[in-house]
Order: structure tokens, then C-alpha cells, then sequence
């Protein structure tokens, strides 16, 4: 059994994978400080379904949850380096996967002061305890947002990621600068993995599915921004989660061939490599909200927008390198996933 550090467990994709990994037998620990950026309630819903008891929770303290026997709980800050060293220096953690940021694009352009404390330095404190305490396999989310201003599609990561359109992406990109410095510098073996517009059960309000299906059952408009013209490769919880574990049980490792003259973006002479997790099929803005439509029986009110700054028309996850190298794809229909988003929705919220 291996004993894992996984960061961000009250989060939509960090609760998924305690579930994953806890019935694959691995001893997880969760980090989480459960912020407000969005409505505390449902992360505090995840923590419950994961055997986390709300009135149970404490700074800095360890919960065992009595749904998971081999899952603990820690609420703390990334940035509390003195606390976060010592949870590793007491866990002898073998693998850690660093899911825990500021997330969203929007809200980036409003609050950026928390970008750089969460996704920077709670970022470098999670470097620093792998170099320290000696951790060797480190998986890390970084998103299709550093694909920034970049139109060739799909979208690779063999491409250039140097001109990103948001402080969030920005954050992201940085952390791949970082953590490739880390696996040069310290032999750590660093897999950086660039989600494409998860989405599905306990997703967050702030994605698109939340709001449009929110909002249609209320009987409210939905914003529809770029009037309509967008495209998202949508990428379902469950293929994101496969994804991780896949690289979760296969680090990264050097790429003899690497050449310094004509450098791969992708991968290292470093154990370092990035992978896109993605659909590999965009679908266009209003053929989702048809989706979404025809499964709760009513149409939406859409209000047409303009496009929002920081964001971009278009994503298409390359996954060649995912296929290669773990013979994995993900592929939940588009529809079979929002249903399931749905099903999850009603039943939470009682609607």
C-alpha cells in the first residue's frame, strides 16, 4: 500500500480521486483549507460523502473518515510552510498529487493577490517538502488555459505555451517552469497534467454545466458569452480521475533523446513530462446547452455576450502522448456526462 498526499480534497477533482484511490487501496492523506470562493456548502457536502464530519473539522487537525478507513483529512493552508512540513515529515509520503488551487479565470482578474499566494507559494512549499523530504513521484494539475493566445488546434504539449491571456493561466504555466526546475535541480520525477473543462457530478457553481443548470430550473437567463461562438473540449470527472492514476502509477522519466538545441516543450532530460487529459472533441457552446436542454425538458433564456477578457474561443486536447504512453483515452459521451451531472444536481439540491 501506497501512502499518498493528495492536495485540494474538498474540491471537485480532489474529492473524485480520495473515492478512486482509497478503493485501489492507497492510504491517502487530504489537504484542503476550504475557502470561500465559491459556496463552502458544497465542499463541506464532498468532505461529508467522503466521511469528513463538518463539526469534526479543526486547523491543523488530522480526521480519520469513518467511511474510508485508509483516508485522512487535514485542514490547512499551503502557505502554513511550518505546519505543511511537518504533515510530511510525520506521513512518509511516497507519491503526492497537488491538486489545490485558485481557480477560475474571471475571478483572476479581480483578486489576483490570491493567485500568487495559493498557486505560487503554496505551490513552491509543495516543492520544497518533495526536495526535503525526499518524495519522488509528484503529479500536478495545470490547465488547458496555458495554451493562452496559441490557435493552432489541437492543442499539444509539444506547442508553445508563452503567451498566456490570464493571471490564472499564467500561475499555471508558472508551475510547470517550477516544478521542471525542481526535477532538474533535485531528481524529482514531476508529471504536470493539463486538464481540459472538467466537468460532472459535485463540479463546481462557477463552470458553465452548474450555472446554465442552475439557472434554467429557476427559470433565469444564462449568460452566453461570445454570443454562442465558443467551443469546449469538455472532459468528463471520471475520465480526468483514470487519467491521474495513470500517471499517479507511472512516473515520469528522463528523455535520453532530449535535444538541448531544438528543445521539446513536453518533455526533459529531467524526469519531467506534461500530458493534456481531454476529450480530443470539442463541442460548440450552444450544441452543449441544447445537451443540457433536452435533458431537463425546457429551453434555456440565453442572454448573448461579448467574449469575457482572459478567456479563449476555442480548446482541443491533443492526447497522442496520453495514448502512447498509458494506452488510456478518455471517451464518456457528452450527454451520458451531463445526465449524470443532472441526476447529481437534483438530488443534492432537492430540485
Amino acid at each position: 500500500m501506497k501512502k499518498i498526499l493528495v492536495t485540494g480534497t474538498a474540491g471537485f477533482i480532489g474529492f473524485h480521486l480520495v473515492k478512486k484511490l482509497t478503493a485501489l487501496g492507497y492510504d491517502v492523506v487530504g489537504i484542503d483549507i476550504i475557502n470561500d470562493y465559491y459556496d463552502i456548502n458544497l465542499k463541506y457536502g464532498r468532505l461529508k460523502e467522503s466521511g469528513i464530519k463538518k463539526e469534526e473539522i479543526e486547523y491543523n487537525k488530522p480526521i480519520v473518515s469513518d467511511r474510508y478507513e485508509n483516508y485522512k483529512f487535514i485542514k490547512l493552508d499551503l502557505t502554513d510552510k511550518d505546519n505543511l512540513f511537518a504533515v510530511f515529515k510525520n506521513s512518509g509520503f511516497d507519491v503526492v498529487c497537488h491538486l489545490a488551487a485558485q481557480a477560475g479565470v474571471r475571478y483572476s482578474l479581480e483578486n489576483p493577490y490570491s493567485y500568487i499566494d495559493s498557486n505560487i507559494y503554496g505551490f513552491l512549499n509543495i516543492l520544497e517538502a518533495c526536495k526535503q523530504f525526499d518524495i519522488k513521484n509528484l503529479s500536478f494539475a495545470s490547465s488547458s488555459s496555458v495554451y493562452g493566445l496559441n490557435k493552432k488546434q489541437p492543442f499539444s504539449e509539444h506547442d508553445c505555451t508563452s503567451h498566456p491571456i490570464s493571471l490564472y493561466a499564467a500561475t499555471k504555466k508558472s508551475n510547470e517552469l517550477m516544478a521542471h526546475t525542481y526535477a532538474h535541480l533535485f531528481g524529482l520525477k514531476v508529471t504536470g497534467l493539463r486538464f481540459f473543462t472538467v466537468y460532472g457530478p459535485w463540479g463546481r457553481p462557477d463552470m458553465a454545466l452548474f450555472k446554465f443548470v442552475k439557472n434554467i430550473l429557476e427559470d433565469k437567463p444564462i449568460d452566453v458569452y461570445n454570443y454562442g461562438k465558443m467551443q469546449r473540449d469538455f472532459t468528463y470527472i471520471d475520465d480526468i480521475i483514470e487519467g491521474v492514476v495513470q500517471t499517479i502509477k507511472k512516473p515520469a522519466e528522463k528523455n535520453d533523446n532530449f535535444d538541448c538545441e531544438n528543445p521539446d516543450a513536453a518533455g526533459s532530460p529531467a524526469a519531467y513530462r506534461i500530458y493534456n487529459i481531454g476529450n480530443n472533441a470539442p463541442v460548440g457552446l450552444m450544441e452543449f446547452i441544447e445537451a443540457i436542454e433536452e435533458i431537463l425538458g425546457k429551453k434555456a433564456n440565453k442572454n448573448l455576450l461579448p467574449m469575457q477578457p482572459g478567456d479563449v474561443a476555442s480548446t482541443y486536447a491533443d492526447v497522442s502522448d496520453l495514448v502512447r504512453d498509458f494506452n488510456y483515452k478518455p471517451a464518456t459521451p457528452l450527454k451520458l456526462g451531463v445526465k449524470n451531472f443532472v441526476d447529481w444536481f437534483r438530488d443534492f439540491y432537492g430540485i
